[in-house]
């Protein structure tokens, strides 16, 4: 099996998981999706934790570098927390889920090892924009009455609970207020 097979699994059991939920899809589903036999899915993900390690080490590696181009493209604080909403965006647009948020949501039923890759995920996310607040704060481009610990969560939960419920309810229009509305409250 190439890395490209690996890569479509990959891409695939994504899609599965941001749709379903991790426990909404099976190996048979992947099978499905992608026309291979699940003893092709084993060979590259012999366990279906194997396969939700992979997922959230990848789509963290995509999201590692889309903070870094946001950094490199403005240091104004609000801009890059807006940056980062359009990422929640470009997921509402695709009718999906953020990844590790679909899986957290199944928290009782996951592995612990994909619990600690979905915590290091959202640890990560706030680290960064408790960073970029506190520039923020330093460079003026957020209110100076802002606290950078406090708010980074604010804006990962607040997102998260946009795109699970502009999902159902107002699509990007919806999320758009919502982005409006946590912007406002940072200035």
């Amino acid at each position: 099996m190439s890395i490209d097979t690996r890569e479509r699994l990959l891409a695939e059991a994504e899609v599965l998981v941001r749709k379903r939920g991790w426990s909404g899809f099976s190996y048979a589903d992947l099978a499905a999706v992608v026309d291979l036999r699940k003893a092709s899915i084993h060979h590259h993900f012999p366990t279906k934790e194997d396969l939700g390690l992979a997922l959230i080490a990848a789509y963290g590696v995509r999201y590692d570098q889309a903070l870094q181009e946001i950094e490199a493209a403005s240091d104004d604080a609000l801009a890059r927390v807006e940056a980062y909403a359009k990422l929640y965006l470009h997921g509402l647009r695709a009718e999906q889920g953020c990844l590790a948020a679909a899986m957290a949501a199944e928290l009782a039923i996951l592995p612990p090892r994909i619990r600690d890759g979905i915590a290091v995920f959202f640890e990560r996310h706030i680290a960064w924009l408790k960073q970029v607040l506190a520039a923020g704060r330093a460079n003026g481009t957020i209110g100076a009455d802002i606290k950078p610990a406090q708010s980074a969560r604010m804006i990962v939960a607040t997102l998260e609970g946009a795109l699970m419920m502009e999902r159902l309810l107002g699509g990007p229009a919806g999320f758009k207020e919502t982005l409006a509305a946590l912007r406002k409250s940072l200035k």
